[in-house]
């Protein structure tokens, strides 16, 4: 919900920014009890607002609406918003929603925060619309540096270990050579998160497998840990696996082939795969 700035130039201004939170959280409740789209765009349409910073009172916009859908899982609502308001209802938000104006992506980093699965793939779905160039710089852009320190939406994937989103990422576009402010990539975030524990590791191996299909080169900083380290590593993530990312030897034929295979068929289409050849079965046996 936009924040209370906390600055009125006039008893009437106090009381405008008092009923806009009102409203604001009125709309918010709606969206999280799930209420029917029509009664959630009747509100957004007509009676509720919420307060800029500049002290305008504003009506919420399809993007800011979609967000809320988002954090509340209301999977009727971001259908609608996307099926009326296409791309639109992917814009960036107001100030009062997100700071980071200039390279944020809140939709996607807040999807795979929530681990919004049916949603993501509606957005999926919309963006397949764009120009190859936007849908590209709209999966890659960076994002808030206050809530995700600036990372994408894939190195998001990987730090909260969510494969279903990093598989969707990926299959649509996501570069996995993305760096954060620290030059990290996806498959060094990943590492990192492997190399901190052995909880979840099923997951962890099977978020790596994913990674690998969509990888034909290695471009990551921790290559040298790899190398220096390489029984711990090689323990940790499989003897295969190290084999290739440490640079030992190239990815087996099958890896090869799994990799243009599951580039060069829609991500929905990996389930009808006979079980040997599914991207699952693979991961597990590699990692």
């Amino acid at each position: 919900m936009p924040l209370d700035v906390g600055v009125y130039e006039s008893r009437a201004d106090y009381k405008s920014q008092k009923q806009c939170q009102k409203t604001s959280f009125a709309f918010y409740q709606a969206v999280r009890d799930l209420l029917p789209v029509w009664l959630l765009e009747d509100m957004r349409t007509m009676e509720v607002f919420h307060w800029e910073d500049d002290g305008q009172a504003c009506a919420f916009s399809p993007s800011e609406a979609f967000l809320y859908a988002l954090v509340h899982d209301h999977q009727q609502y971001a259908r609608y918003l996307l099926k009326c308001f296409s791309s639109r209802a992917l814009d960036m938000p107001s100030r009062s929603f997100c700071c980071c104006q200039a390279s944020s992506t809140p939709h996607l980093t807040l999807a795979v925060r929530y681990n919004r699965i049916s949603i993501l793939k509606m957005i999926m779905d919309t963006i397949k619309e764009l120009p190859e160039c936007e849908r590209r710089s709209f999966l890659d852009r960076h994002g808030c540096v206050h809530t995700d320190g600036r990372k994408t939406a894939l190195h998001l994937a990987c730090d909260l270990l969510r494969p279903e989103c990093l598989i969707l990422l990926l299959a649509h576009g996501a570069c996995p050579y993305a760096t954060d402010l620290t030059g990290n990539t996806p498959l060094d975030c990943l590492l990192l998160q492997i190399s901190q524990s052995d909880f979840d590791s099923r997951t962890k191996r099977i978020c790596l497998g994913y990674l690998i299909l969509f990888m034909p080169s290695l471009r990551f900083q921790m290559k040298g840990q790899l190398q220096e380290k390489r029984d711990v590593w090689r323990r940790m993530i499989g003897d295969q696996a190290f084999q290739w990312l440490s640079g030992a030897s190239p990815p087996s034929l099958f890896v090869q082939a799994m990799q243009r295979l599951s580039q060069s068929i829609p991500t929905e289409q990996l389930d009808s795969l006979p079980d040997f050849l599914k991207p699952l079965d693979f991961r597990l046996q590699q990692a």
